[in-house]
C-alpha cells in the first residue's frame, strides 16, 4: 500500500444537527444523493432512532453524549478488508476515551468501548457496495459522556462523568475525537495493518482471560487469545479455536 495517501481530516465539515432519527441514516442519505465527501461528520444533539449492532437500537439522552457519524472513502481498501476500517475506528475511539478514563479502557470485540466491565460506547459501520467495489463507509459512534441515568434495559452502561466526576462539552469532545479518528485512519492507509492490529489486540477486552460465550444455544467457557486480521476471535479451550463476528455472543 502506498505511503503517501492524504485525505481530508475527519470532521471537515463538522455538521451539528439539533435532532435527527439516526446520524448513520443521515450520512447514508448524503451518499445516496451523491453528496458524500470523505471526512464529513454529522453530530446530533438528540437522536430518535439510533442504530446499534445486529439491528439493536442505541438509546441515549439528548444533549449529553457524543452521537456522530462520519463518511469515509475506503479506497485503496477492497472488499474483504472491512475489518481493517473497524480496527482503525475502534482505536480512534479508544485513544479518545482512554485519555480521560485511563488505562482500564478496553475494546470489546469487535468494536465496543468498555471501561472495566461496563460499556461506554458503541460503533456501527455500514457500507455502500456496488458490484465488487466498496465505495463508501459510514462509521457511526455513540459514546456516553455526561449521562448518569440510563434505561434499565441496558445492562452495564457507564459514562465519562460517572468515571471522572466531571461534566464535559460533548461538541468539543466530539471534535477532539475527530482528530483521533483522523490519526488512526491515516495510519490505516499509510502503515502496515499488522501495526494497527497489534495495538488493537493490546487493548482487547478480556484478553488472556477466561470468558463465557454462547454459540446458538450452547454456552461455553474459553480463553481469549486475540483477534486475527480478518476479524475472527481467537480462543483456546473452546469448541473451536476461532469465531467469526456474529457466530458467537457474549454471555
Amino acid at each position: 500500500m502506498p505511503s503517501d495517501i492524504v485525505k481530508t481530516p475527519i470532521g471537515q465539515p463538522f455538521v451539528e444537527l439539533s435532532v435527527t432519527d439516526s446520524t448513520n441514516i443521515y450520512a447514508m442519505t448524503h451518499i445516496q444523493h451523491n453528496m458524500a465527501t470523505h471526512g464529513s461528520v454529522f453530530f446530533a444533539h438528540q437522536q430518535t432512532a439510533g442504530k446499534g449492532q445486529h439491528g439493536k437500537s442505541w438509546v441515549t439522552e439528548g444533549g449529553q453524549n457524543i452521537i456522530l457519524s462520519t463518511i469515509i472513502d475506503p479506497n485503496p481498501l477492497v472488499l474483504g478488508q472491512q475489518f481493517r476500517l473497524s480496527v482503525a475506528v475502534a482505536l480512534g475511539c479508544y485513544d479518545f476515551f482512554s485519555r480521560y478514563a485511563g488505562e482500564e479502557t478496553r475494546i470489546k470485540w469487535p468494536n465496543d468501548i468498555y471501561w472495566r466491565d461496563r460499556k461506554a460506547g458503541g460503533i456501527l459501520i455500514e457500507n455502500q457496495i456496488r458490484g465488487q467495489q466498496w465505495q463508501w463507509a459510514v462509521a457511526g459512534m455513540g459514546i456516553n459522556i455526561n449521562q448518569t441515568l440510563f434505561d434499565p434495559v441496558l445492562l452495564n452502561p457507564v459514562s465519562l462523568k460517572q468515571i471522572t466526576g466531571k461534566t464535559f462539552d460533548p461538541v468539543l469532545l466530539a471534535k477532539e475525537l475527530c482528530k483521533d479518528l483522523t490519526h488512526r485512519i491515516d495510519m490505516l492507509f499509510n502503515t502496515p495493518f499488522a501495526i494497527l492490529l497489534e495495538q488493537y489486540n493490546q487493548c482487547l477486552f478480556k484478553r488472556n482471560q477466561p470468558v463465557h460465550l454462547k454459540k446458538q444455544n450452547t454456552r461455553f467457557t474459553c480463553t481469549i487469545l486475540g483477534v486475527n486480521e480478518i476479524g475472527e476471535l481467537l480462543v483456546k479451550d473452546g469448541p473451536s479455536d476461532r469465531f467469526a463476528f456474529g457466530e458467537v455472543s457474549w454471555g
